[in-house]
């Protein structure tokens, strides 16, 4: 692979940032030590400017370049996720219940391995804007440095980001035009009937019996209310409810992710969800109380910014290890916000075999956060070269 050579020379240095990022996580917002971490490098490789405490935590780096022109942003996210990590790796986390388990500790490290580059040789016109951001997992850190104007601070007009891909061949990238990853909602439903001996259940008014209805009924509206070529995922994942063998309870309840890519579909989703639920409280005798709660919008990459994007990966991997029209997939992504902001592309990027991502044996692939950062720094050349 084309990895660029001084990147290449990086190697051991990256993977030593890797690790150390790797046995330190920090979750949702609270990713300060690991923003710390991040902007001692920076002012190592003597970035132009360094913006700390973005969205709590987060850093947004400027490098510039020779003369005039635009600024392309690239994004990074820094958190890990409340697992216990089980590789037994030397380089394992140290923080009980915490873990890299997607590889965020691998993006930090690509996007730094990009920076130590583009600081270095600053082949290229206008600004690149850094930007390294928390509670990706949960929190929504990307659209919060959105509210908080950093597109507008800082001049972005275009903005990309790379998720590493498990079991997909190493340096492999995949994406695609339109809706590449899925919004993303979350249902919690709250029952309350009446309770009491499981001997006599006609003196109760049962909350299991109605949510096991309303847990069957709910997959309906994929079967029966969607047309068959839309997409939408509806997963009940948690249902909750009594104490003994003997007791009726007095309530019960589940929640569901709902998944989708088009406003139309999604407004679907929530409209039967909340009908089939309330009918069957009526049906049942029971009181329903839901809480549905919008999450990250679908990710959605713009057809030229995909293009290009697409086409500095196959500079960097070759023309065969890129497919640029990939199968969107119903997992969801903040980086979805960053798009709705600004144009530019989302891409996957294989790391070779091993464990999925979110698994407590996950480990980021070391090799390859050469490939990401040499991506990340030929695209800023190419978007932005010198006149």
């Amino acid at each position: 692979m084309p990895v660029l050579n001084r990147i290449a020379d990086y190697s051991a240095e990256m993977t030593g940032w890797r690790r150390y990022l790797h046995q330190h996580p920090e979750l949702e917002f609270d990713c300060h030590a690991t923003a710390g971490f991040i902007a001692e490098r920076l002012r190592e490789f003597g970035v132009d400017e360094i913006h700390e405490g973005i969205a709590t935590s987060g850093i947004v780096a400027i490098i510039n370049g020779q003369g005039d022109g635009p600024t392309i942003g690239l994004r990074a996210d820094m958190d890990a996720l409340p697992i216990e990590e089980i590789t037994g790796a030397e380089h394992a986390s140290t923080v009980p219940g915490r873990m890299h388990a997607c590889g965020h500790d691998g993006h930090v490290t690509m996007l730094l391995g990009a920076a130590k580059y583009l600081a270095e040789t600053r082949n290229f016109a206008g600004r690149v804007a850094l930007m390294f951001q928390p509670a990706e997992e949960d929190g929504g850190g990307g659209e919060i440095m959105v509210k908080e104007g950093v597109m507008d601070r800082f001049g972005v007009t275009q903005v990309y980001g790379i998720h590493n891909a498990p079991n997909i061949p190493l340096g492999k990238f995949i994406t695609t035009p339109g809706p590449l990853m899925a919004a993303v909602d979350t249902a919690y439903v709250y029952l309350t009937g009446k309770g009491g001996h499981g001997a006599t259940p006609h003196e109760t008014v049962d909350p299991v019996v109605a949510m096991c209805g309303m847990v069957g009924a709910l997959q309906t509206i994929i079967s029966r209310n969607l047309y068959a070529l839309d997409e939408l995922v509806l997963s009940v994942t948690q249902v909750h409810s009594g104490t003994a063998s003997n007791i009726i309870p007095e309530e019960a309840w589940f929640c569901a992710t709902i998944r989708s890519f088009t406003p139309e579909v999604r407004k679907l989703a929530e409209t039967r969800f909340r009908e089939i639920v309330e009918g069957h409280a009526a049906a049942y005798g029971v009181e329903a109380r839901i809480d549905y709660q919008l999450g990250y919008p679908p990710t959605v990459n713009h057809p030229e910014e995909t293009e290009f994007a697409a086409e500095v990966a196959r500079e960097v991997s070759g023309a065969e290890a890129v497919d640029a029209r990939a199968n969107r997939e119903m997992g969801s992504e903040d980086f979805a916000y960053m798009l709705e902001a600004r144009p530019g592309a989302y891409l996957f990027m294989g790391i070779g075999p091993g464990a999925g991502l979110h698994h407590p044996a996950y480990d980021f692939n070391d090799e390859a956060a050469p490939i990401g950062a040499s991506f990340f720094a030929r695209l800023v050349e190419r978007a932005q070269p010198l006149r």
